[in-house]
């Protein structure tokens, strides 16, 4: 149903008129996925992955695993290798083999496919990958003859796992792969076959007899998916009819995006182009106790195997101009743990015990929710949504607001600084040092701190559940979000902004401003909630090039602080892109377009392989524009798509 939906939803955007339609072949190897995996452990690494699948492959790097896909990786609590060259095509022909590493090859990554093509002897061989569903990839590899001769070659694929593996035949023309410890079961099947042989880690399918100018084809279905056997393949496949599904599918996606964004500088393209593909690679279906699909921070860091909340709030604005249907399967996919009174976790995992509870993350549903409606209008999404947005706004009043004075803190439900830092987002952020614990009911604690940006989003969310409500048709609902919006707005002014040194700072619950420029003091111009006089005063500080107008812009804290340190502090000056976004925004809601523009195309320019086909990273060293920490960062990629979009 959900492949079905995706596609509906992609032809219905795809549906603008457009000049020039992109195609997927316009956009080769846009992010390198070339690469050689020694440890079964280790995926920090590029690769493909599509259809919400939990396995992963790559291109390989070195001449001698020519004729592989590397991987696949298999994806569950954590992700292990289970080969390097795992199945690799072995040609012999009159008993000698053809040795590929010294072939004339063409490795490519497009957006939903990749192919290797060998030239050597006389013989040319394609082999190209697509996902056929979030349970299979097809695997096509055509032989062409390129001689005026009749040949005859043994063809074969080796099988060499680099973990514990037991490999039996299953049937009669496919094996199945068990790995050790890790209670993962993978498969390959070649279903246009009538039956292979396998012996010594090796799947024969015999001699093949290749006519002048002649070709032969075979196709395998290799299928995984965590907690379940998938092997049998009972249908006969026809490749080039799902390969034109997939590029009607991923083309769609392309030109739903670029039809919204009118981007034409071709760097740019490439850009939200690799942007998409991080996306659609972090992708995961609905397995274990994940009951919506959603996508992951990163799969290439262990530690990201499941579904953040507020990093999917982000994720689903960008999902929204490109694969709207994501972005919904997304948003609810946490709203599936929302509790009785409203709180949604920080995270979910694929075993719900595992799911964390001590904290919750920035309000920023409403947000995605907003953006998911104005592109795809649909209501009745919007009608069953709109009262869990309501519990989930009025549940940071009733839990992390301690003196009640319609300002909230963030905080814990286990009581500790850690998990209340957690909640921020900004783990380790300098307004955090040396703060204390509130307790203000049997489950919540709050930091003794009232935080700016929580009041900030919190706002927001006032005005879009007024447009939501608007939009449901219930007036007297949006003018009631429209008098809280209103009064809140008043008060982040009169409390967070200090006027003699022009920025938007925490407060402590006795009163003081904690006063560490940092990147909650522009989070205010974003929502529009500056005057003109204070909107001027924070603009110049981010002019500054002391402050935030660094080589790569908008340290998460000042430059000239004495706690910056962007190497060790994961958010004491690394330039995250969630917080870049926000800022440019706010300097374009006062048409501060120059300064917006010079910062944007530092970042674009500075900011280490970003218009190269270097992975994105989670975030950049302002000084020197290093990629920091995570690969194939999803928030930085959905910023990335936003960014571009609204330029």
């Amino acid at each position: 149903m959900i492949r079905l939906s995706f596609l509906l939803g992609i032809l219905q955007l795809s549906s603008i008129g457009f000049s020039q339609p992109e195609k997927r072949t316009d956009y080769p190897n846009v992010l390198s996925i070339q690469t050689t995996v020694q440890d079964t452990s280790n995926v920090e690494h590029s690769f493909f992955s599509d259809q919400g699948a939990w396995f992963a492959y790559s291109l390989p790097n070195e001449k001698k695993d020519y004729g592989s896909f590397i991987g696949p990786l298999l994806m569950k609590m954590n992700g292990v290798w289970l080969g390097n060259a795992f199945s690799k095509i072995v040609l012999k022909e009159n008993g000698k083999g053809i040795d590929l590493s010294t072939a004339k090859a063409s490795l490519n990554y497009y957006p939903g496919l990749i192919s290797q093509l060998y030239v050597i002897d006389g013989l040319e061989i394609q082999m190209e990958l697509i996902f056929q569903s979030k349970e299979s990839a097809l695997i096509q590899t055509k032989i062409v003859n390129l001689t005026s001769k009749k040949r005859e070659l043994e063809i074969a694929y080796q099988l060499d796992p680099i973990m514990k593996a037991e490999i039996r035949l299953l049937e009669k023309n496919g094996v199945i792969v068990r790995t050790g410890s890790s209670n993962k079961t993978f498969s390959i099947v070649f279903p246009n076959s009538l039956e292979i042989g396998y012996h010594n880690n090796e799947i024969n399918l015999g001699k093949v007899d290749l006519k002048a100018k002649g070709m032969y084809e075979n196709m395998q279905v290799q299928s995984y998916f965590p907690g379940k056997i998938v092997s049998n393949q009972k249908n006969a496949i026809v490749f080039e009819a799902e390969k034109l599904a997939n590029e009607t599918r991923w083309n769609g996606y392309l030109n739903s995006y670029f039809n919204r964004s009118k981007l034409v500088d071709s760097d740019k393209k490439k850009l939200a182009v690799k942007s998409i593909m991080t996306l659609m690679t972090n992708w995961r279906s609905a397995a274990g106790d994940l009951l919506h699909d959603g996508v992951f921070p990163s799969a290439s860091y262990d530690g990201f195997y499941g579904f953040w909340s507020w990093d999917s709030w982000k994720q689903a604005v960008a999902l929204s101009y490109s694969n709207p249907e994501l972005a919904k399967s997304n948003i609810l996919s946490l709203f599936d743990y929302q509790d009785k009174n409203g709180m949604i976790p920080d995270c979910i995992y694929f075993d719900k015990t595992e799911n964390n509870w001590r904290d919750t993350k920035p309000p920023l549903a409403t947000w995605a929710v907003y953006h998911y409606y104005m592109v795809t209008k649909d209501r009745k999404f919007l009608a069953e949504i709109y009262p869990k947005l309501v519990l989930y706004h009025r549940w940071w009043y009733q839990n992390r607001d301690c003196n009640q004075n319609n300002l909230c803190e963030y905080g814990s439900t286990d009581g500790t600084l850690i998990a209340a830092k957690w909640e921020s987002g900004m783990d380790n952020a300098v307004r955090f040092d040396n703060r204390k614990m509130i307790q203000s009911s049997e489950s919540a604690w709050s930091i003794d701190l009232e935080s700016v940006d929580l009041n900030t989003y919190l706002y927001k969310e006032k005005k879009y559940l007024e447009d939501l409500a608007q939009s449901l048709g219930d007036t007297n609902e949006a003018e009631q979000w429209s008098k809280e919006a209103q009064l809140l707005k008043k008060q982040i002014n009169s409390t967070f902004y200090d006027s003699s040194r022009g920025f938007y700072y925490d407060k402590t619950l006795s009163g003081e401003f904690v006063t560490s420029e940092a990147s909650e003091g522009f989070i205010p111009l974003w929502a529009g909630i500056a005057d003109s006089i204070q909107a001027s005063r924070v603009s110049i500080m981010i002019s500054k090039s002391n402050k935030f107008n660094t080589f790569v812009p908008f340290p998460t804290v000042c430059a000239d602080h004495p706690l910056f340190n962007p190497l060790k502090g994961y958010w004491r000056g690394p330039v995250w892109l969630d917080q870049f976004n926000f800022a440019i925004v706010g300097l374009n809601n006062y048409k501060y377009f120059a300064l917006s523009e010079e910062l944007t195309n530092k970042l674009l320019k500075n900011g280490e392989g970003l218009l190269s086909n270097q992975p994105l990273r989670e975030n950049y060293h302002p000084i020197t524009g290093k990629g920091l920490n995570a690969i194939n960062f999803s928030w930085s990629a959905a910023h990335l798509l936003i960014l571009l979009n609204n330029n």
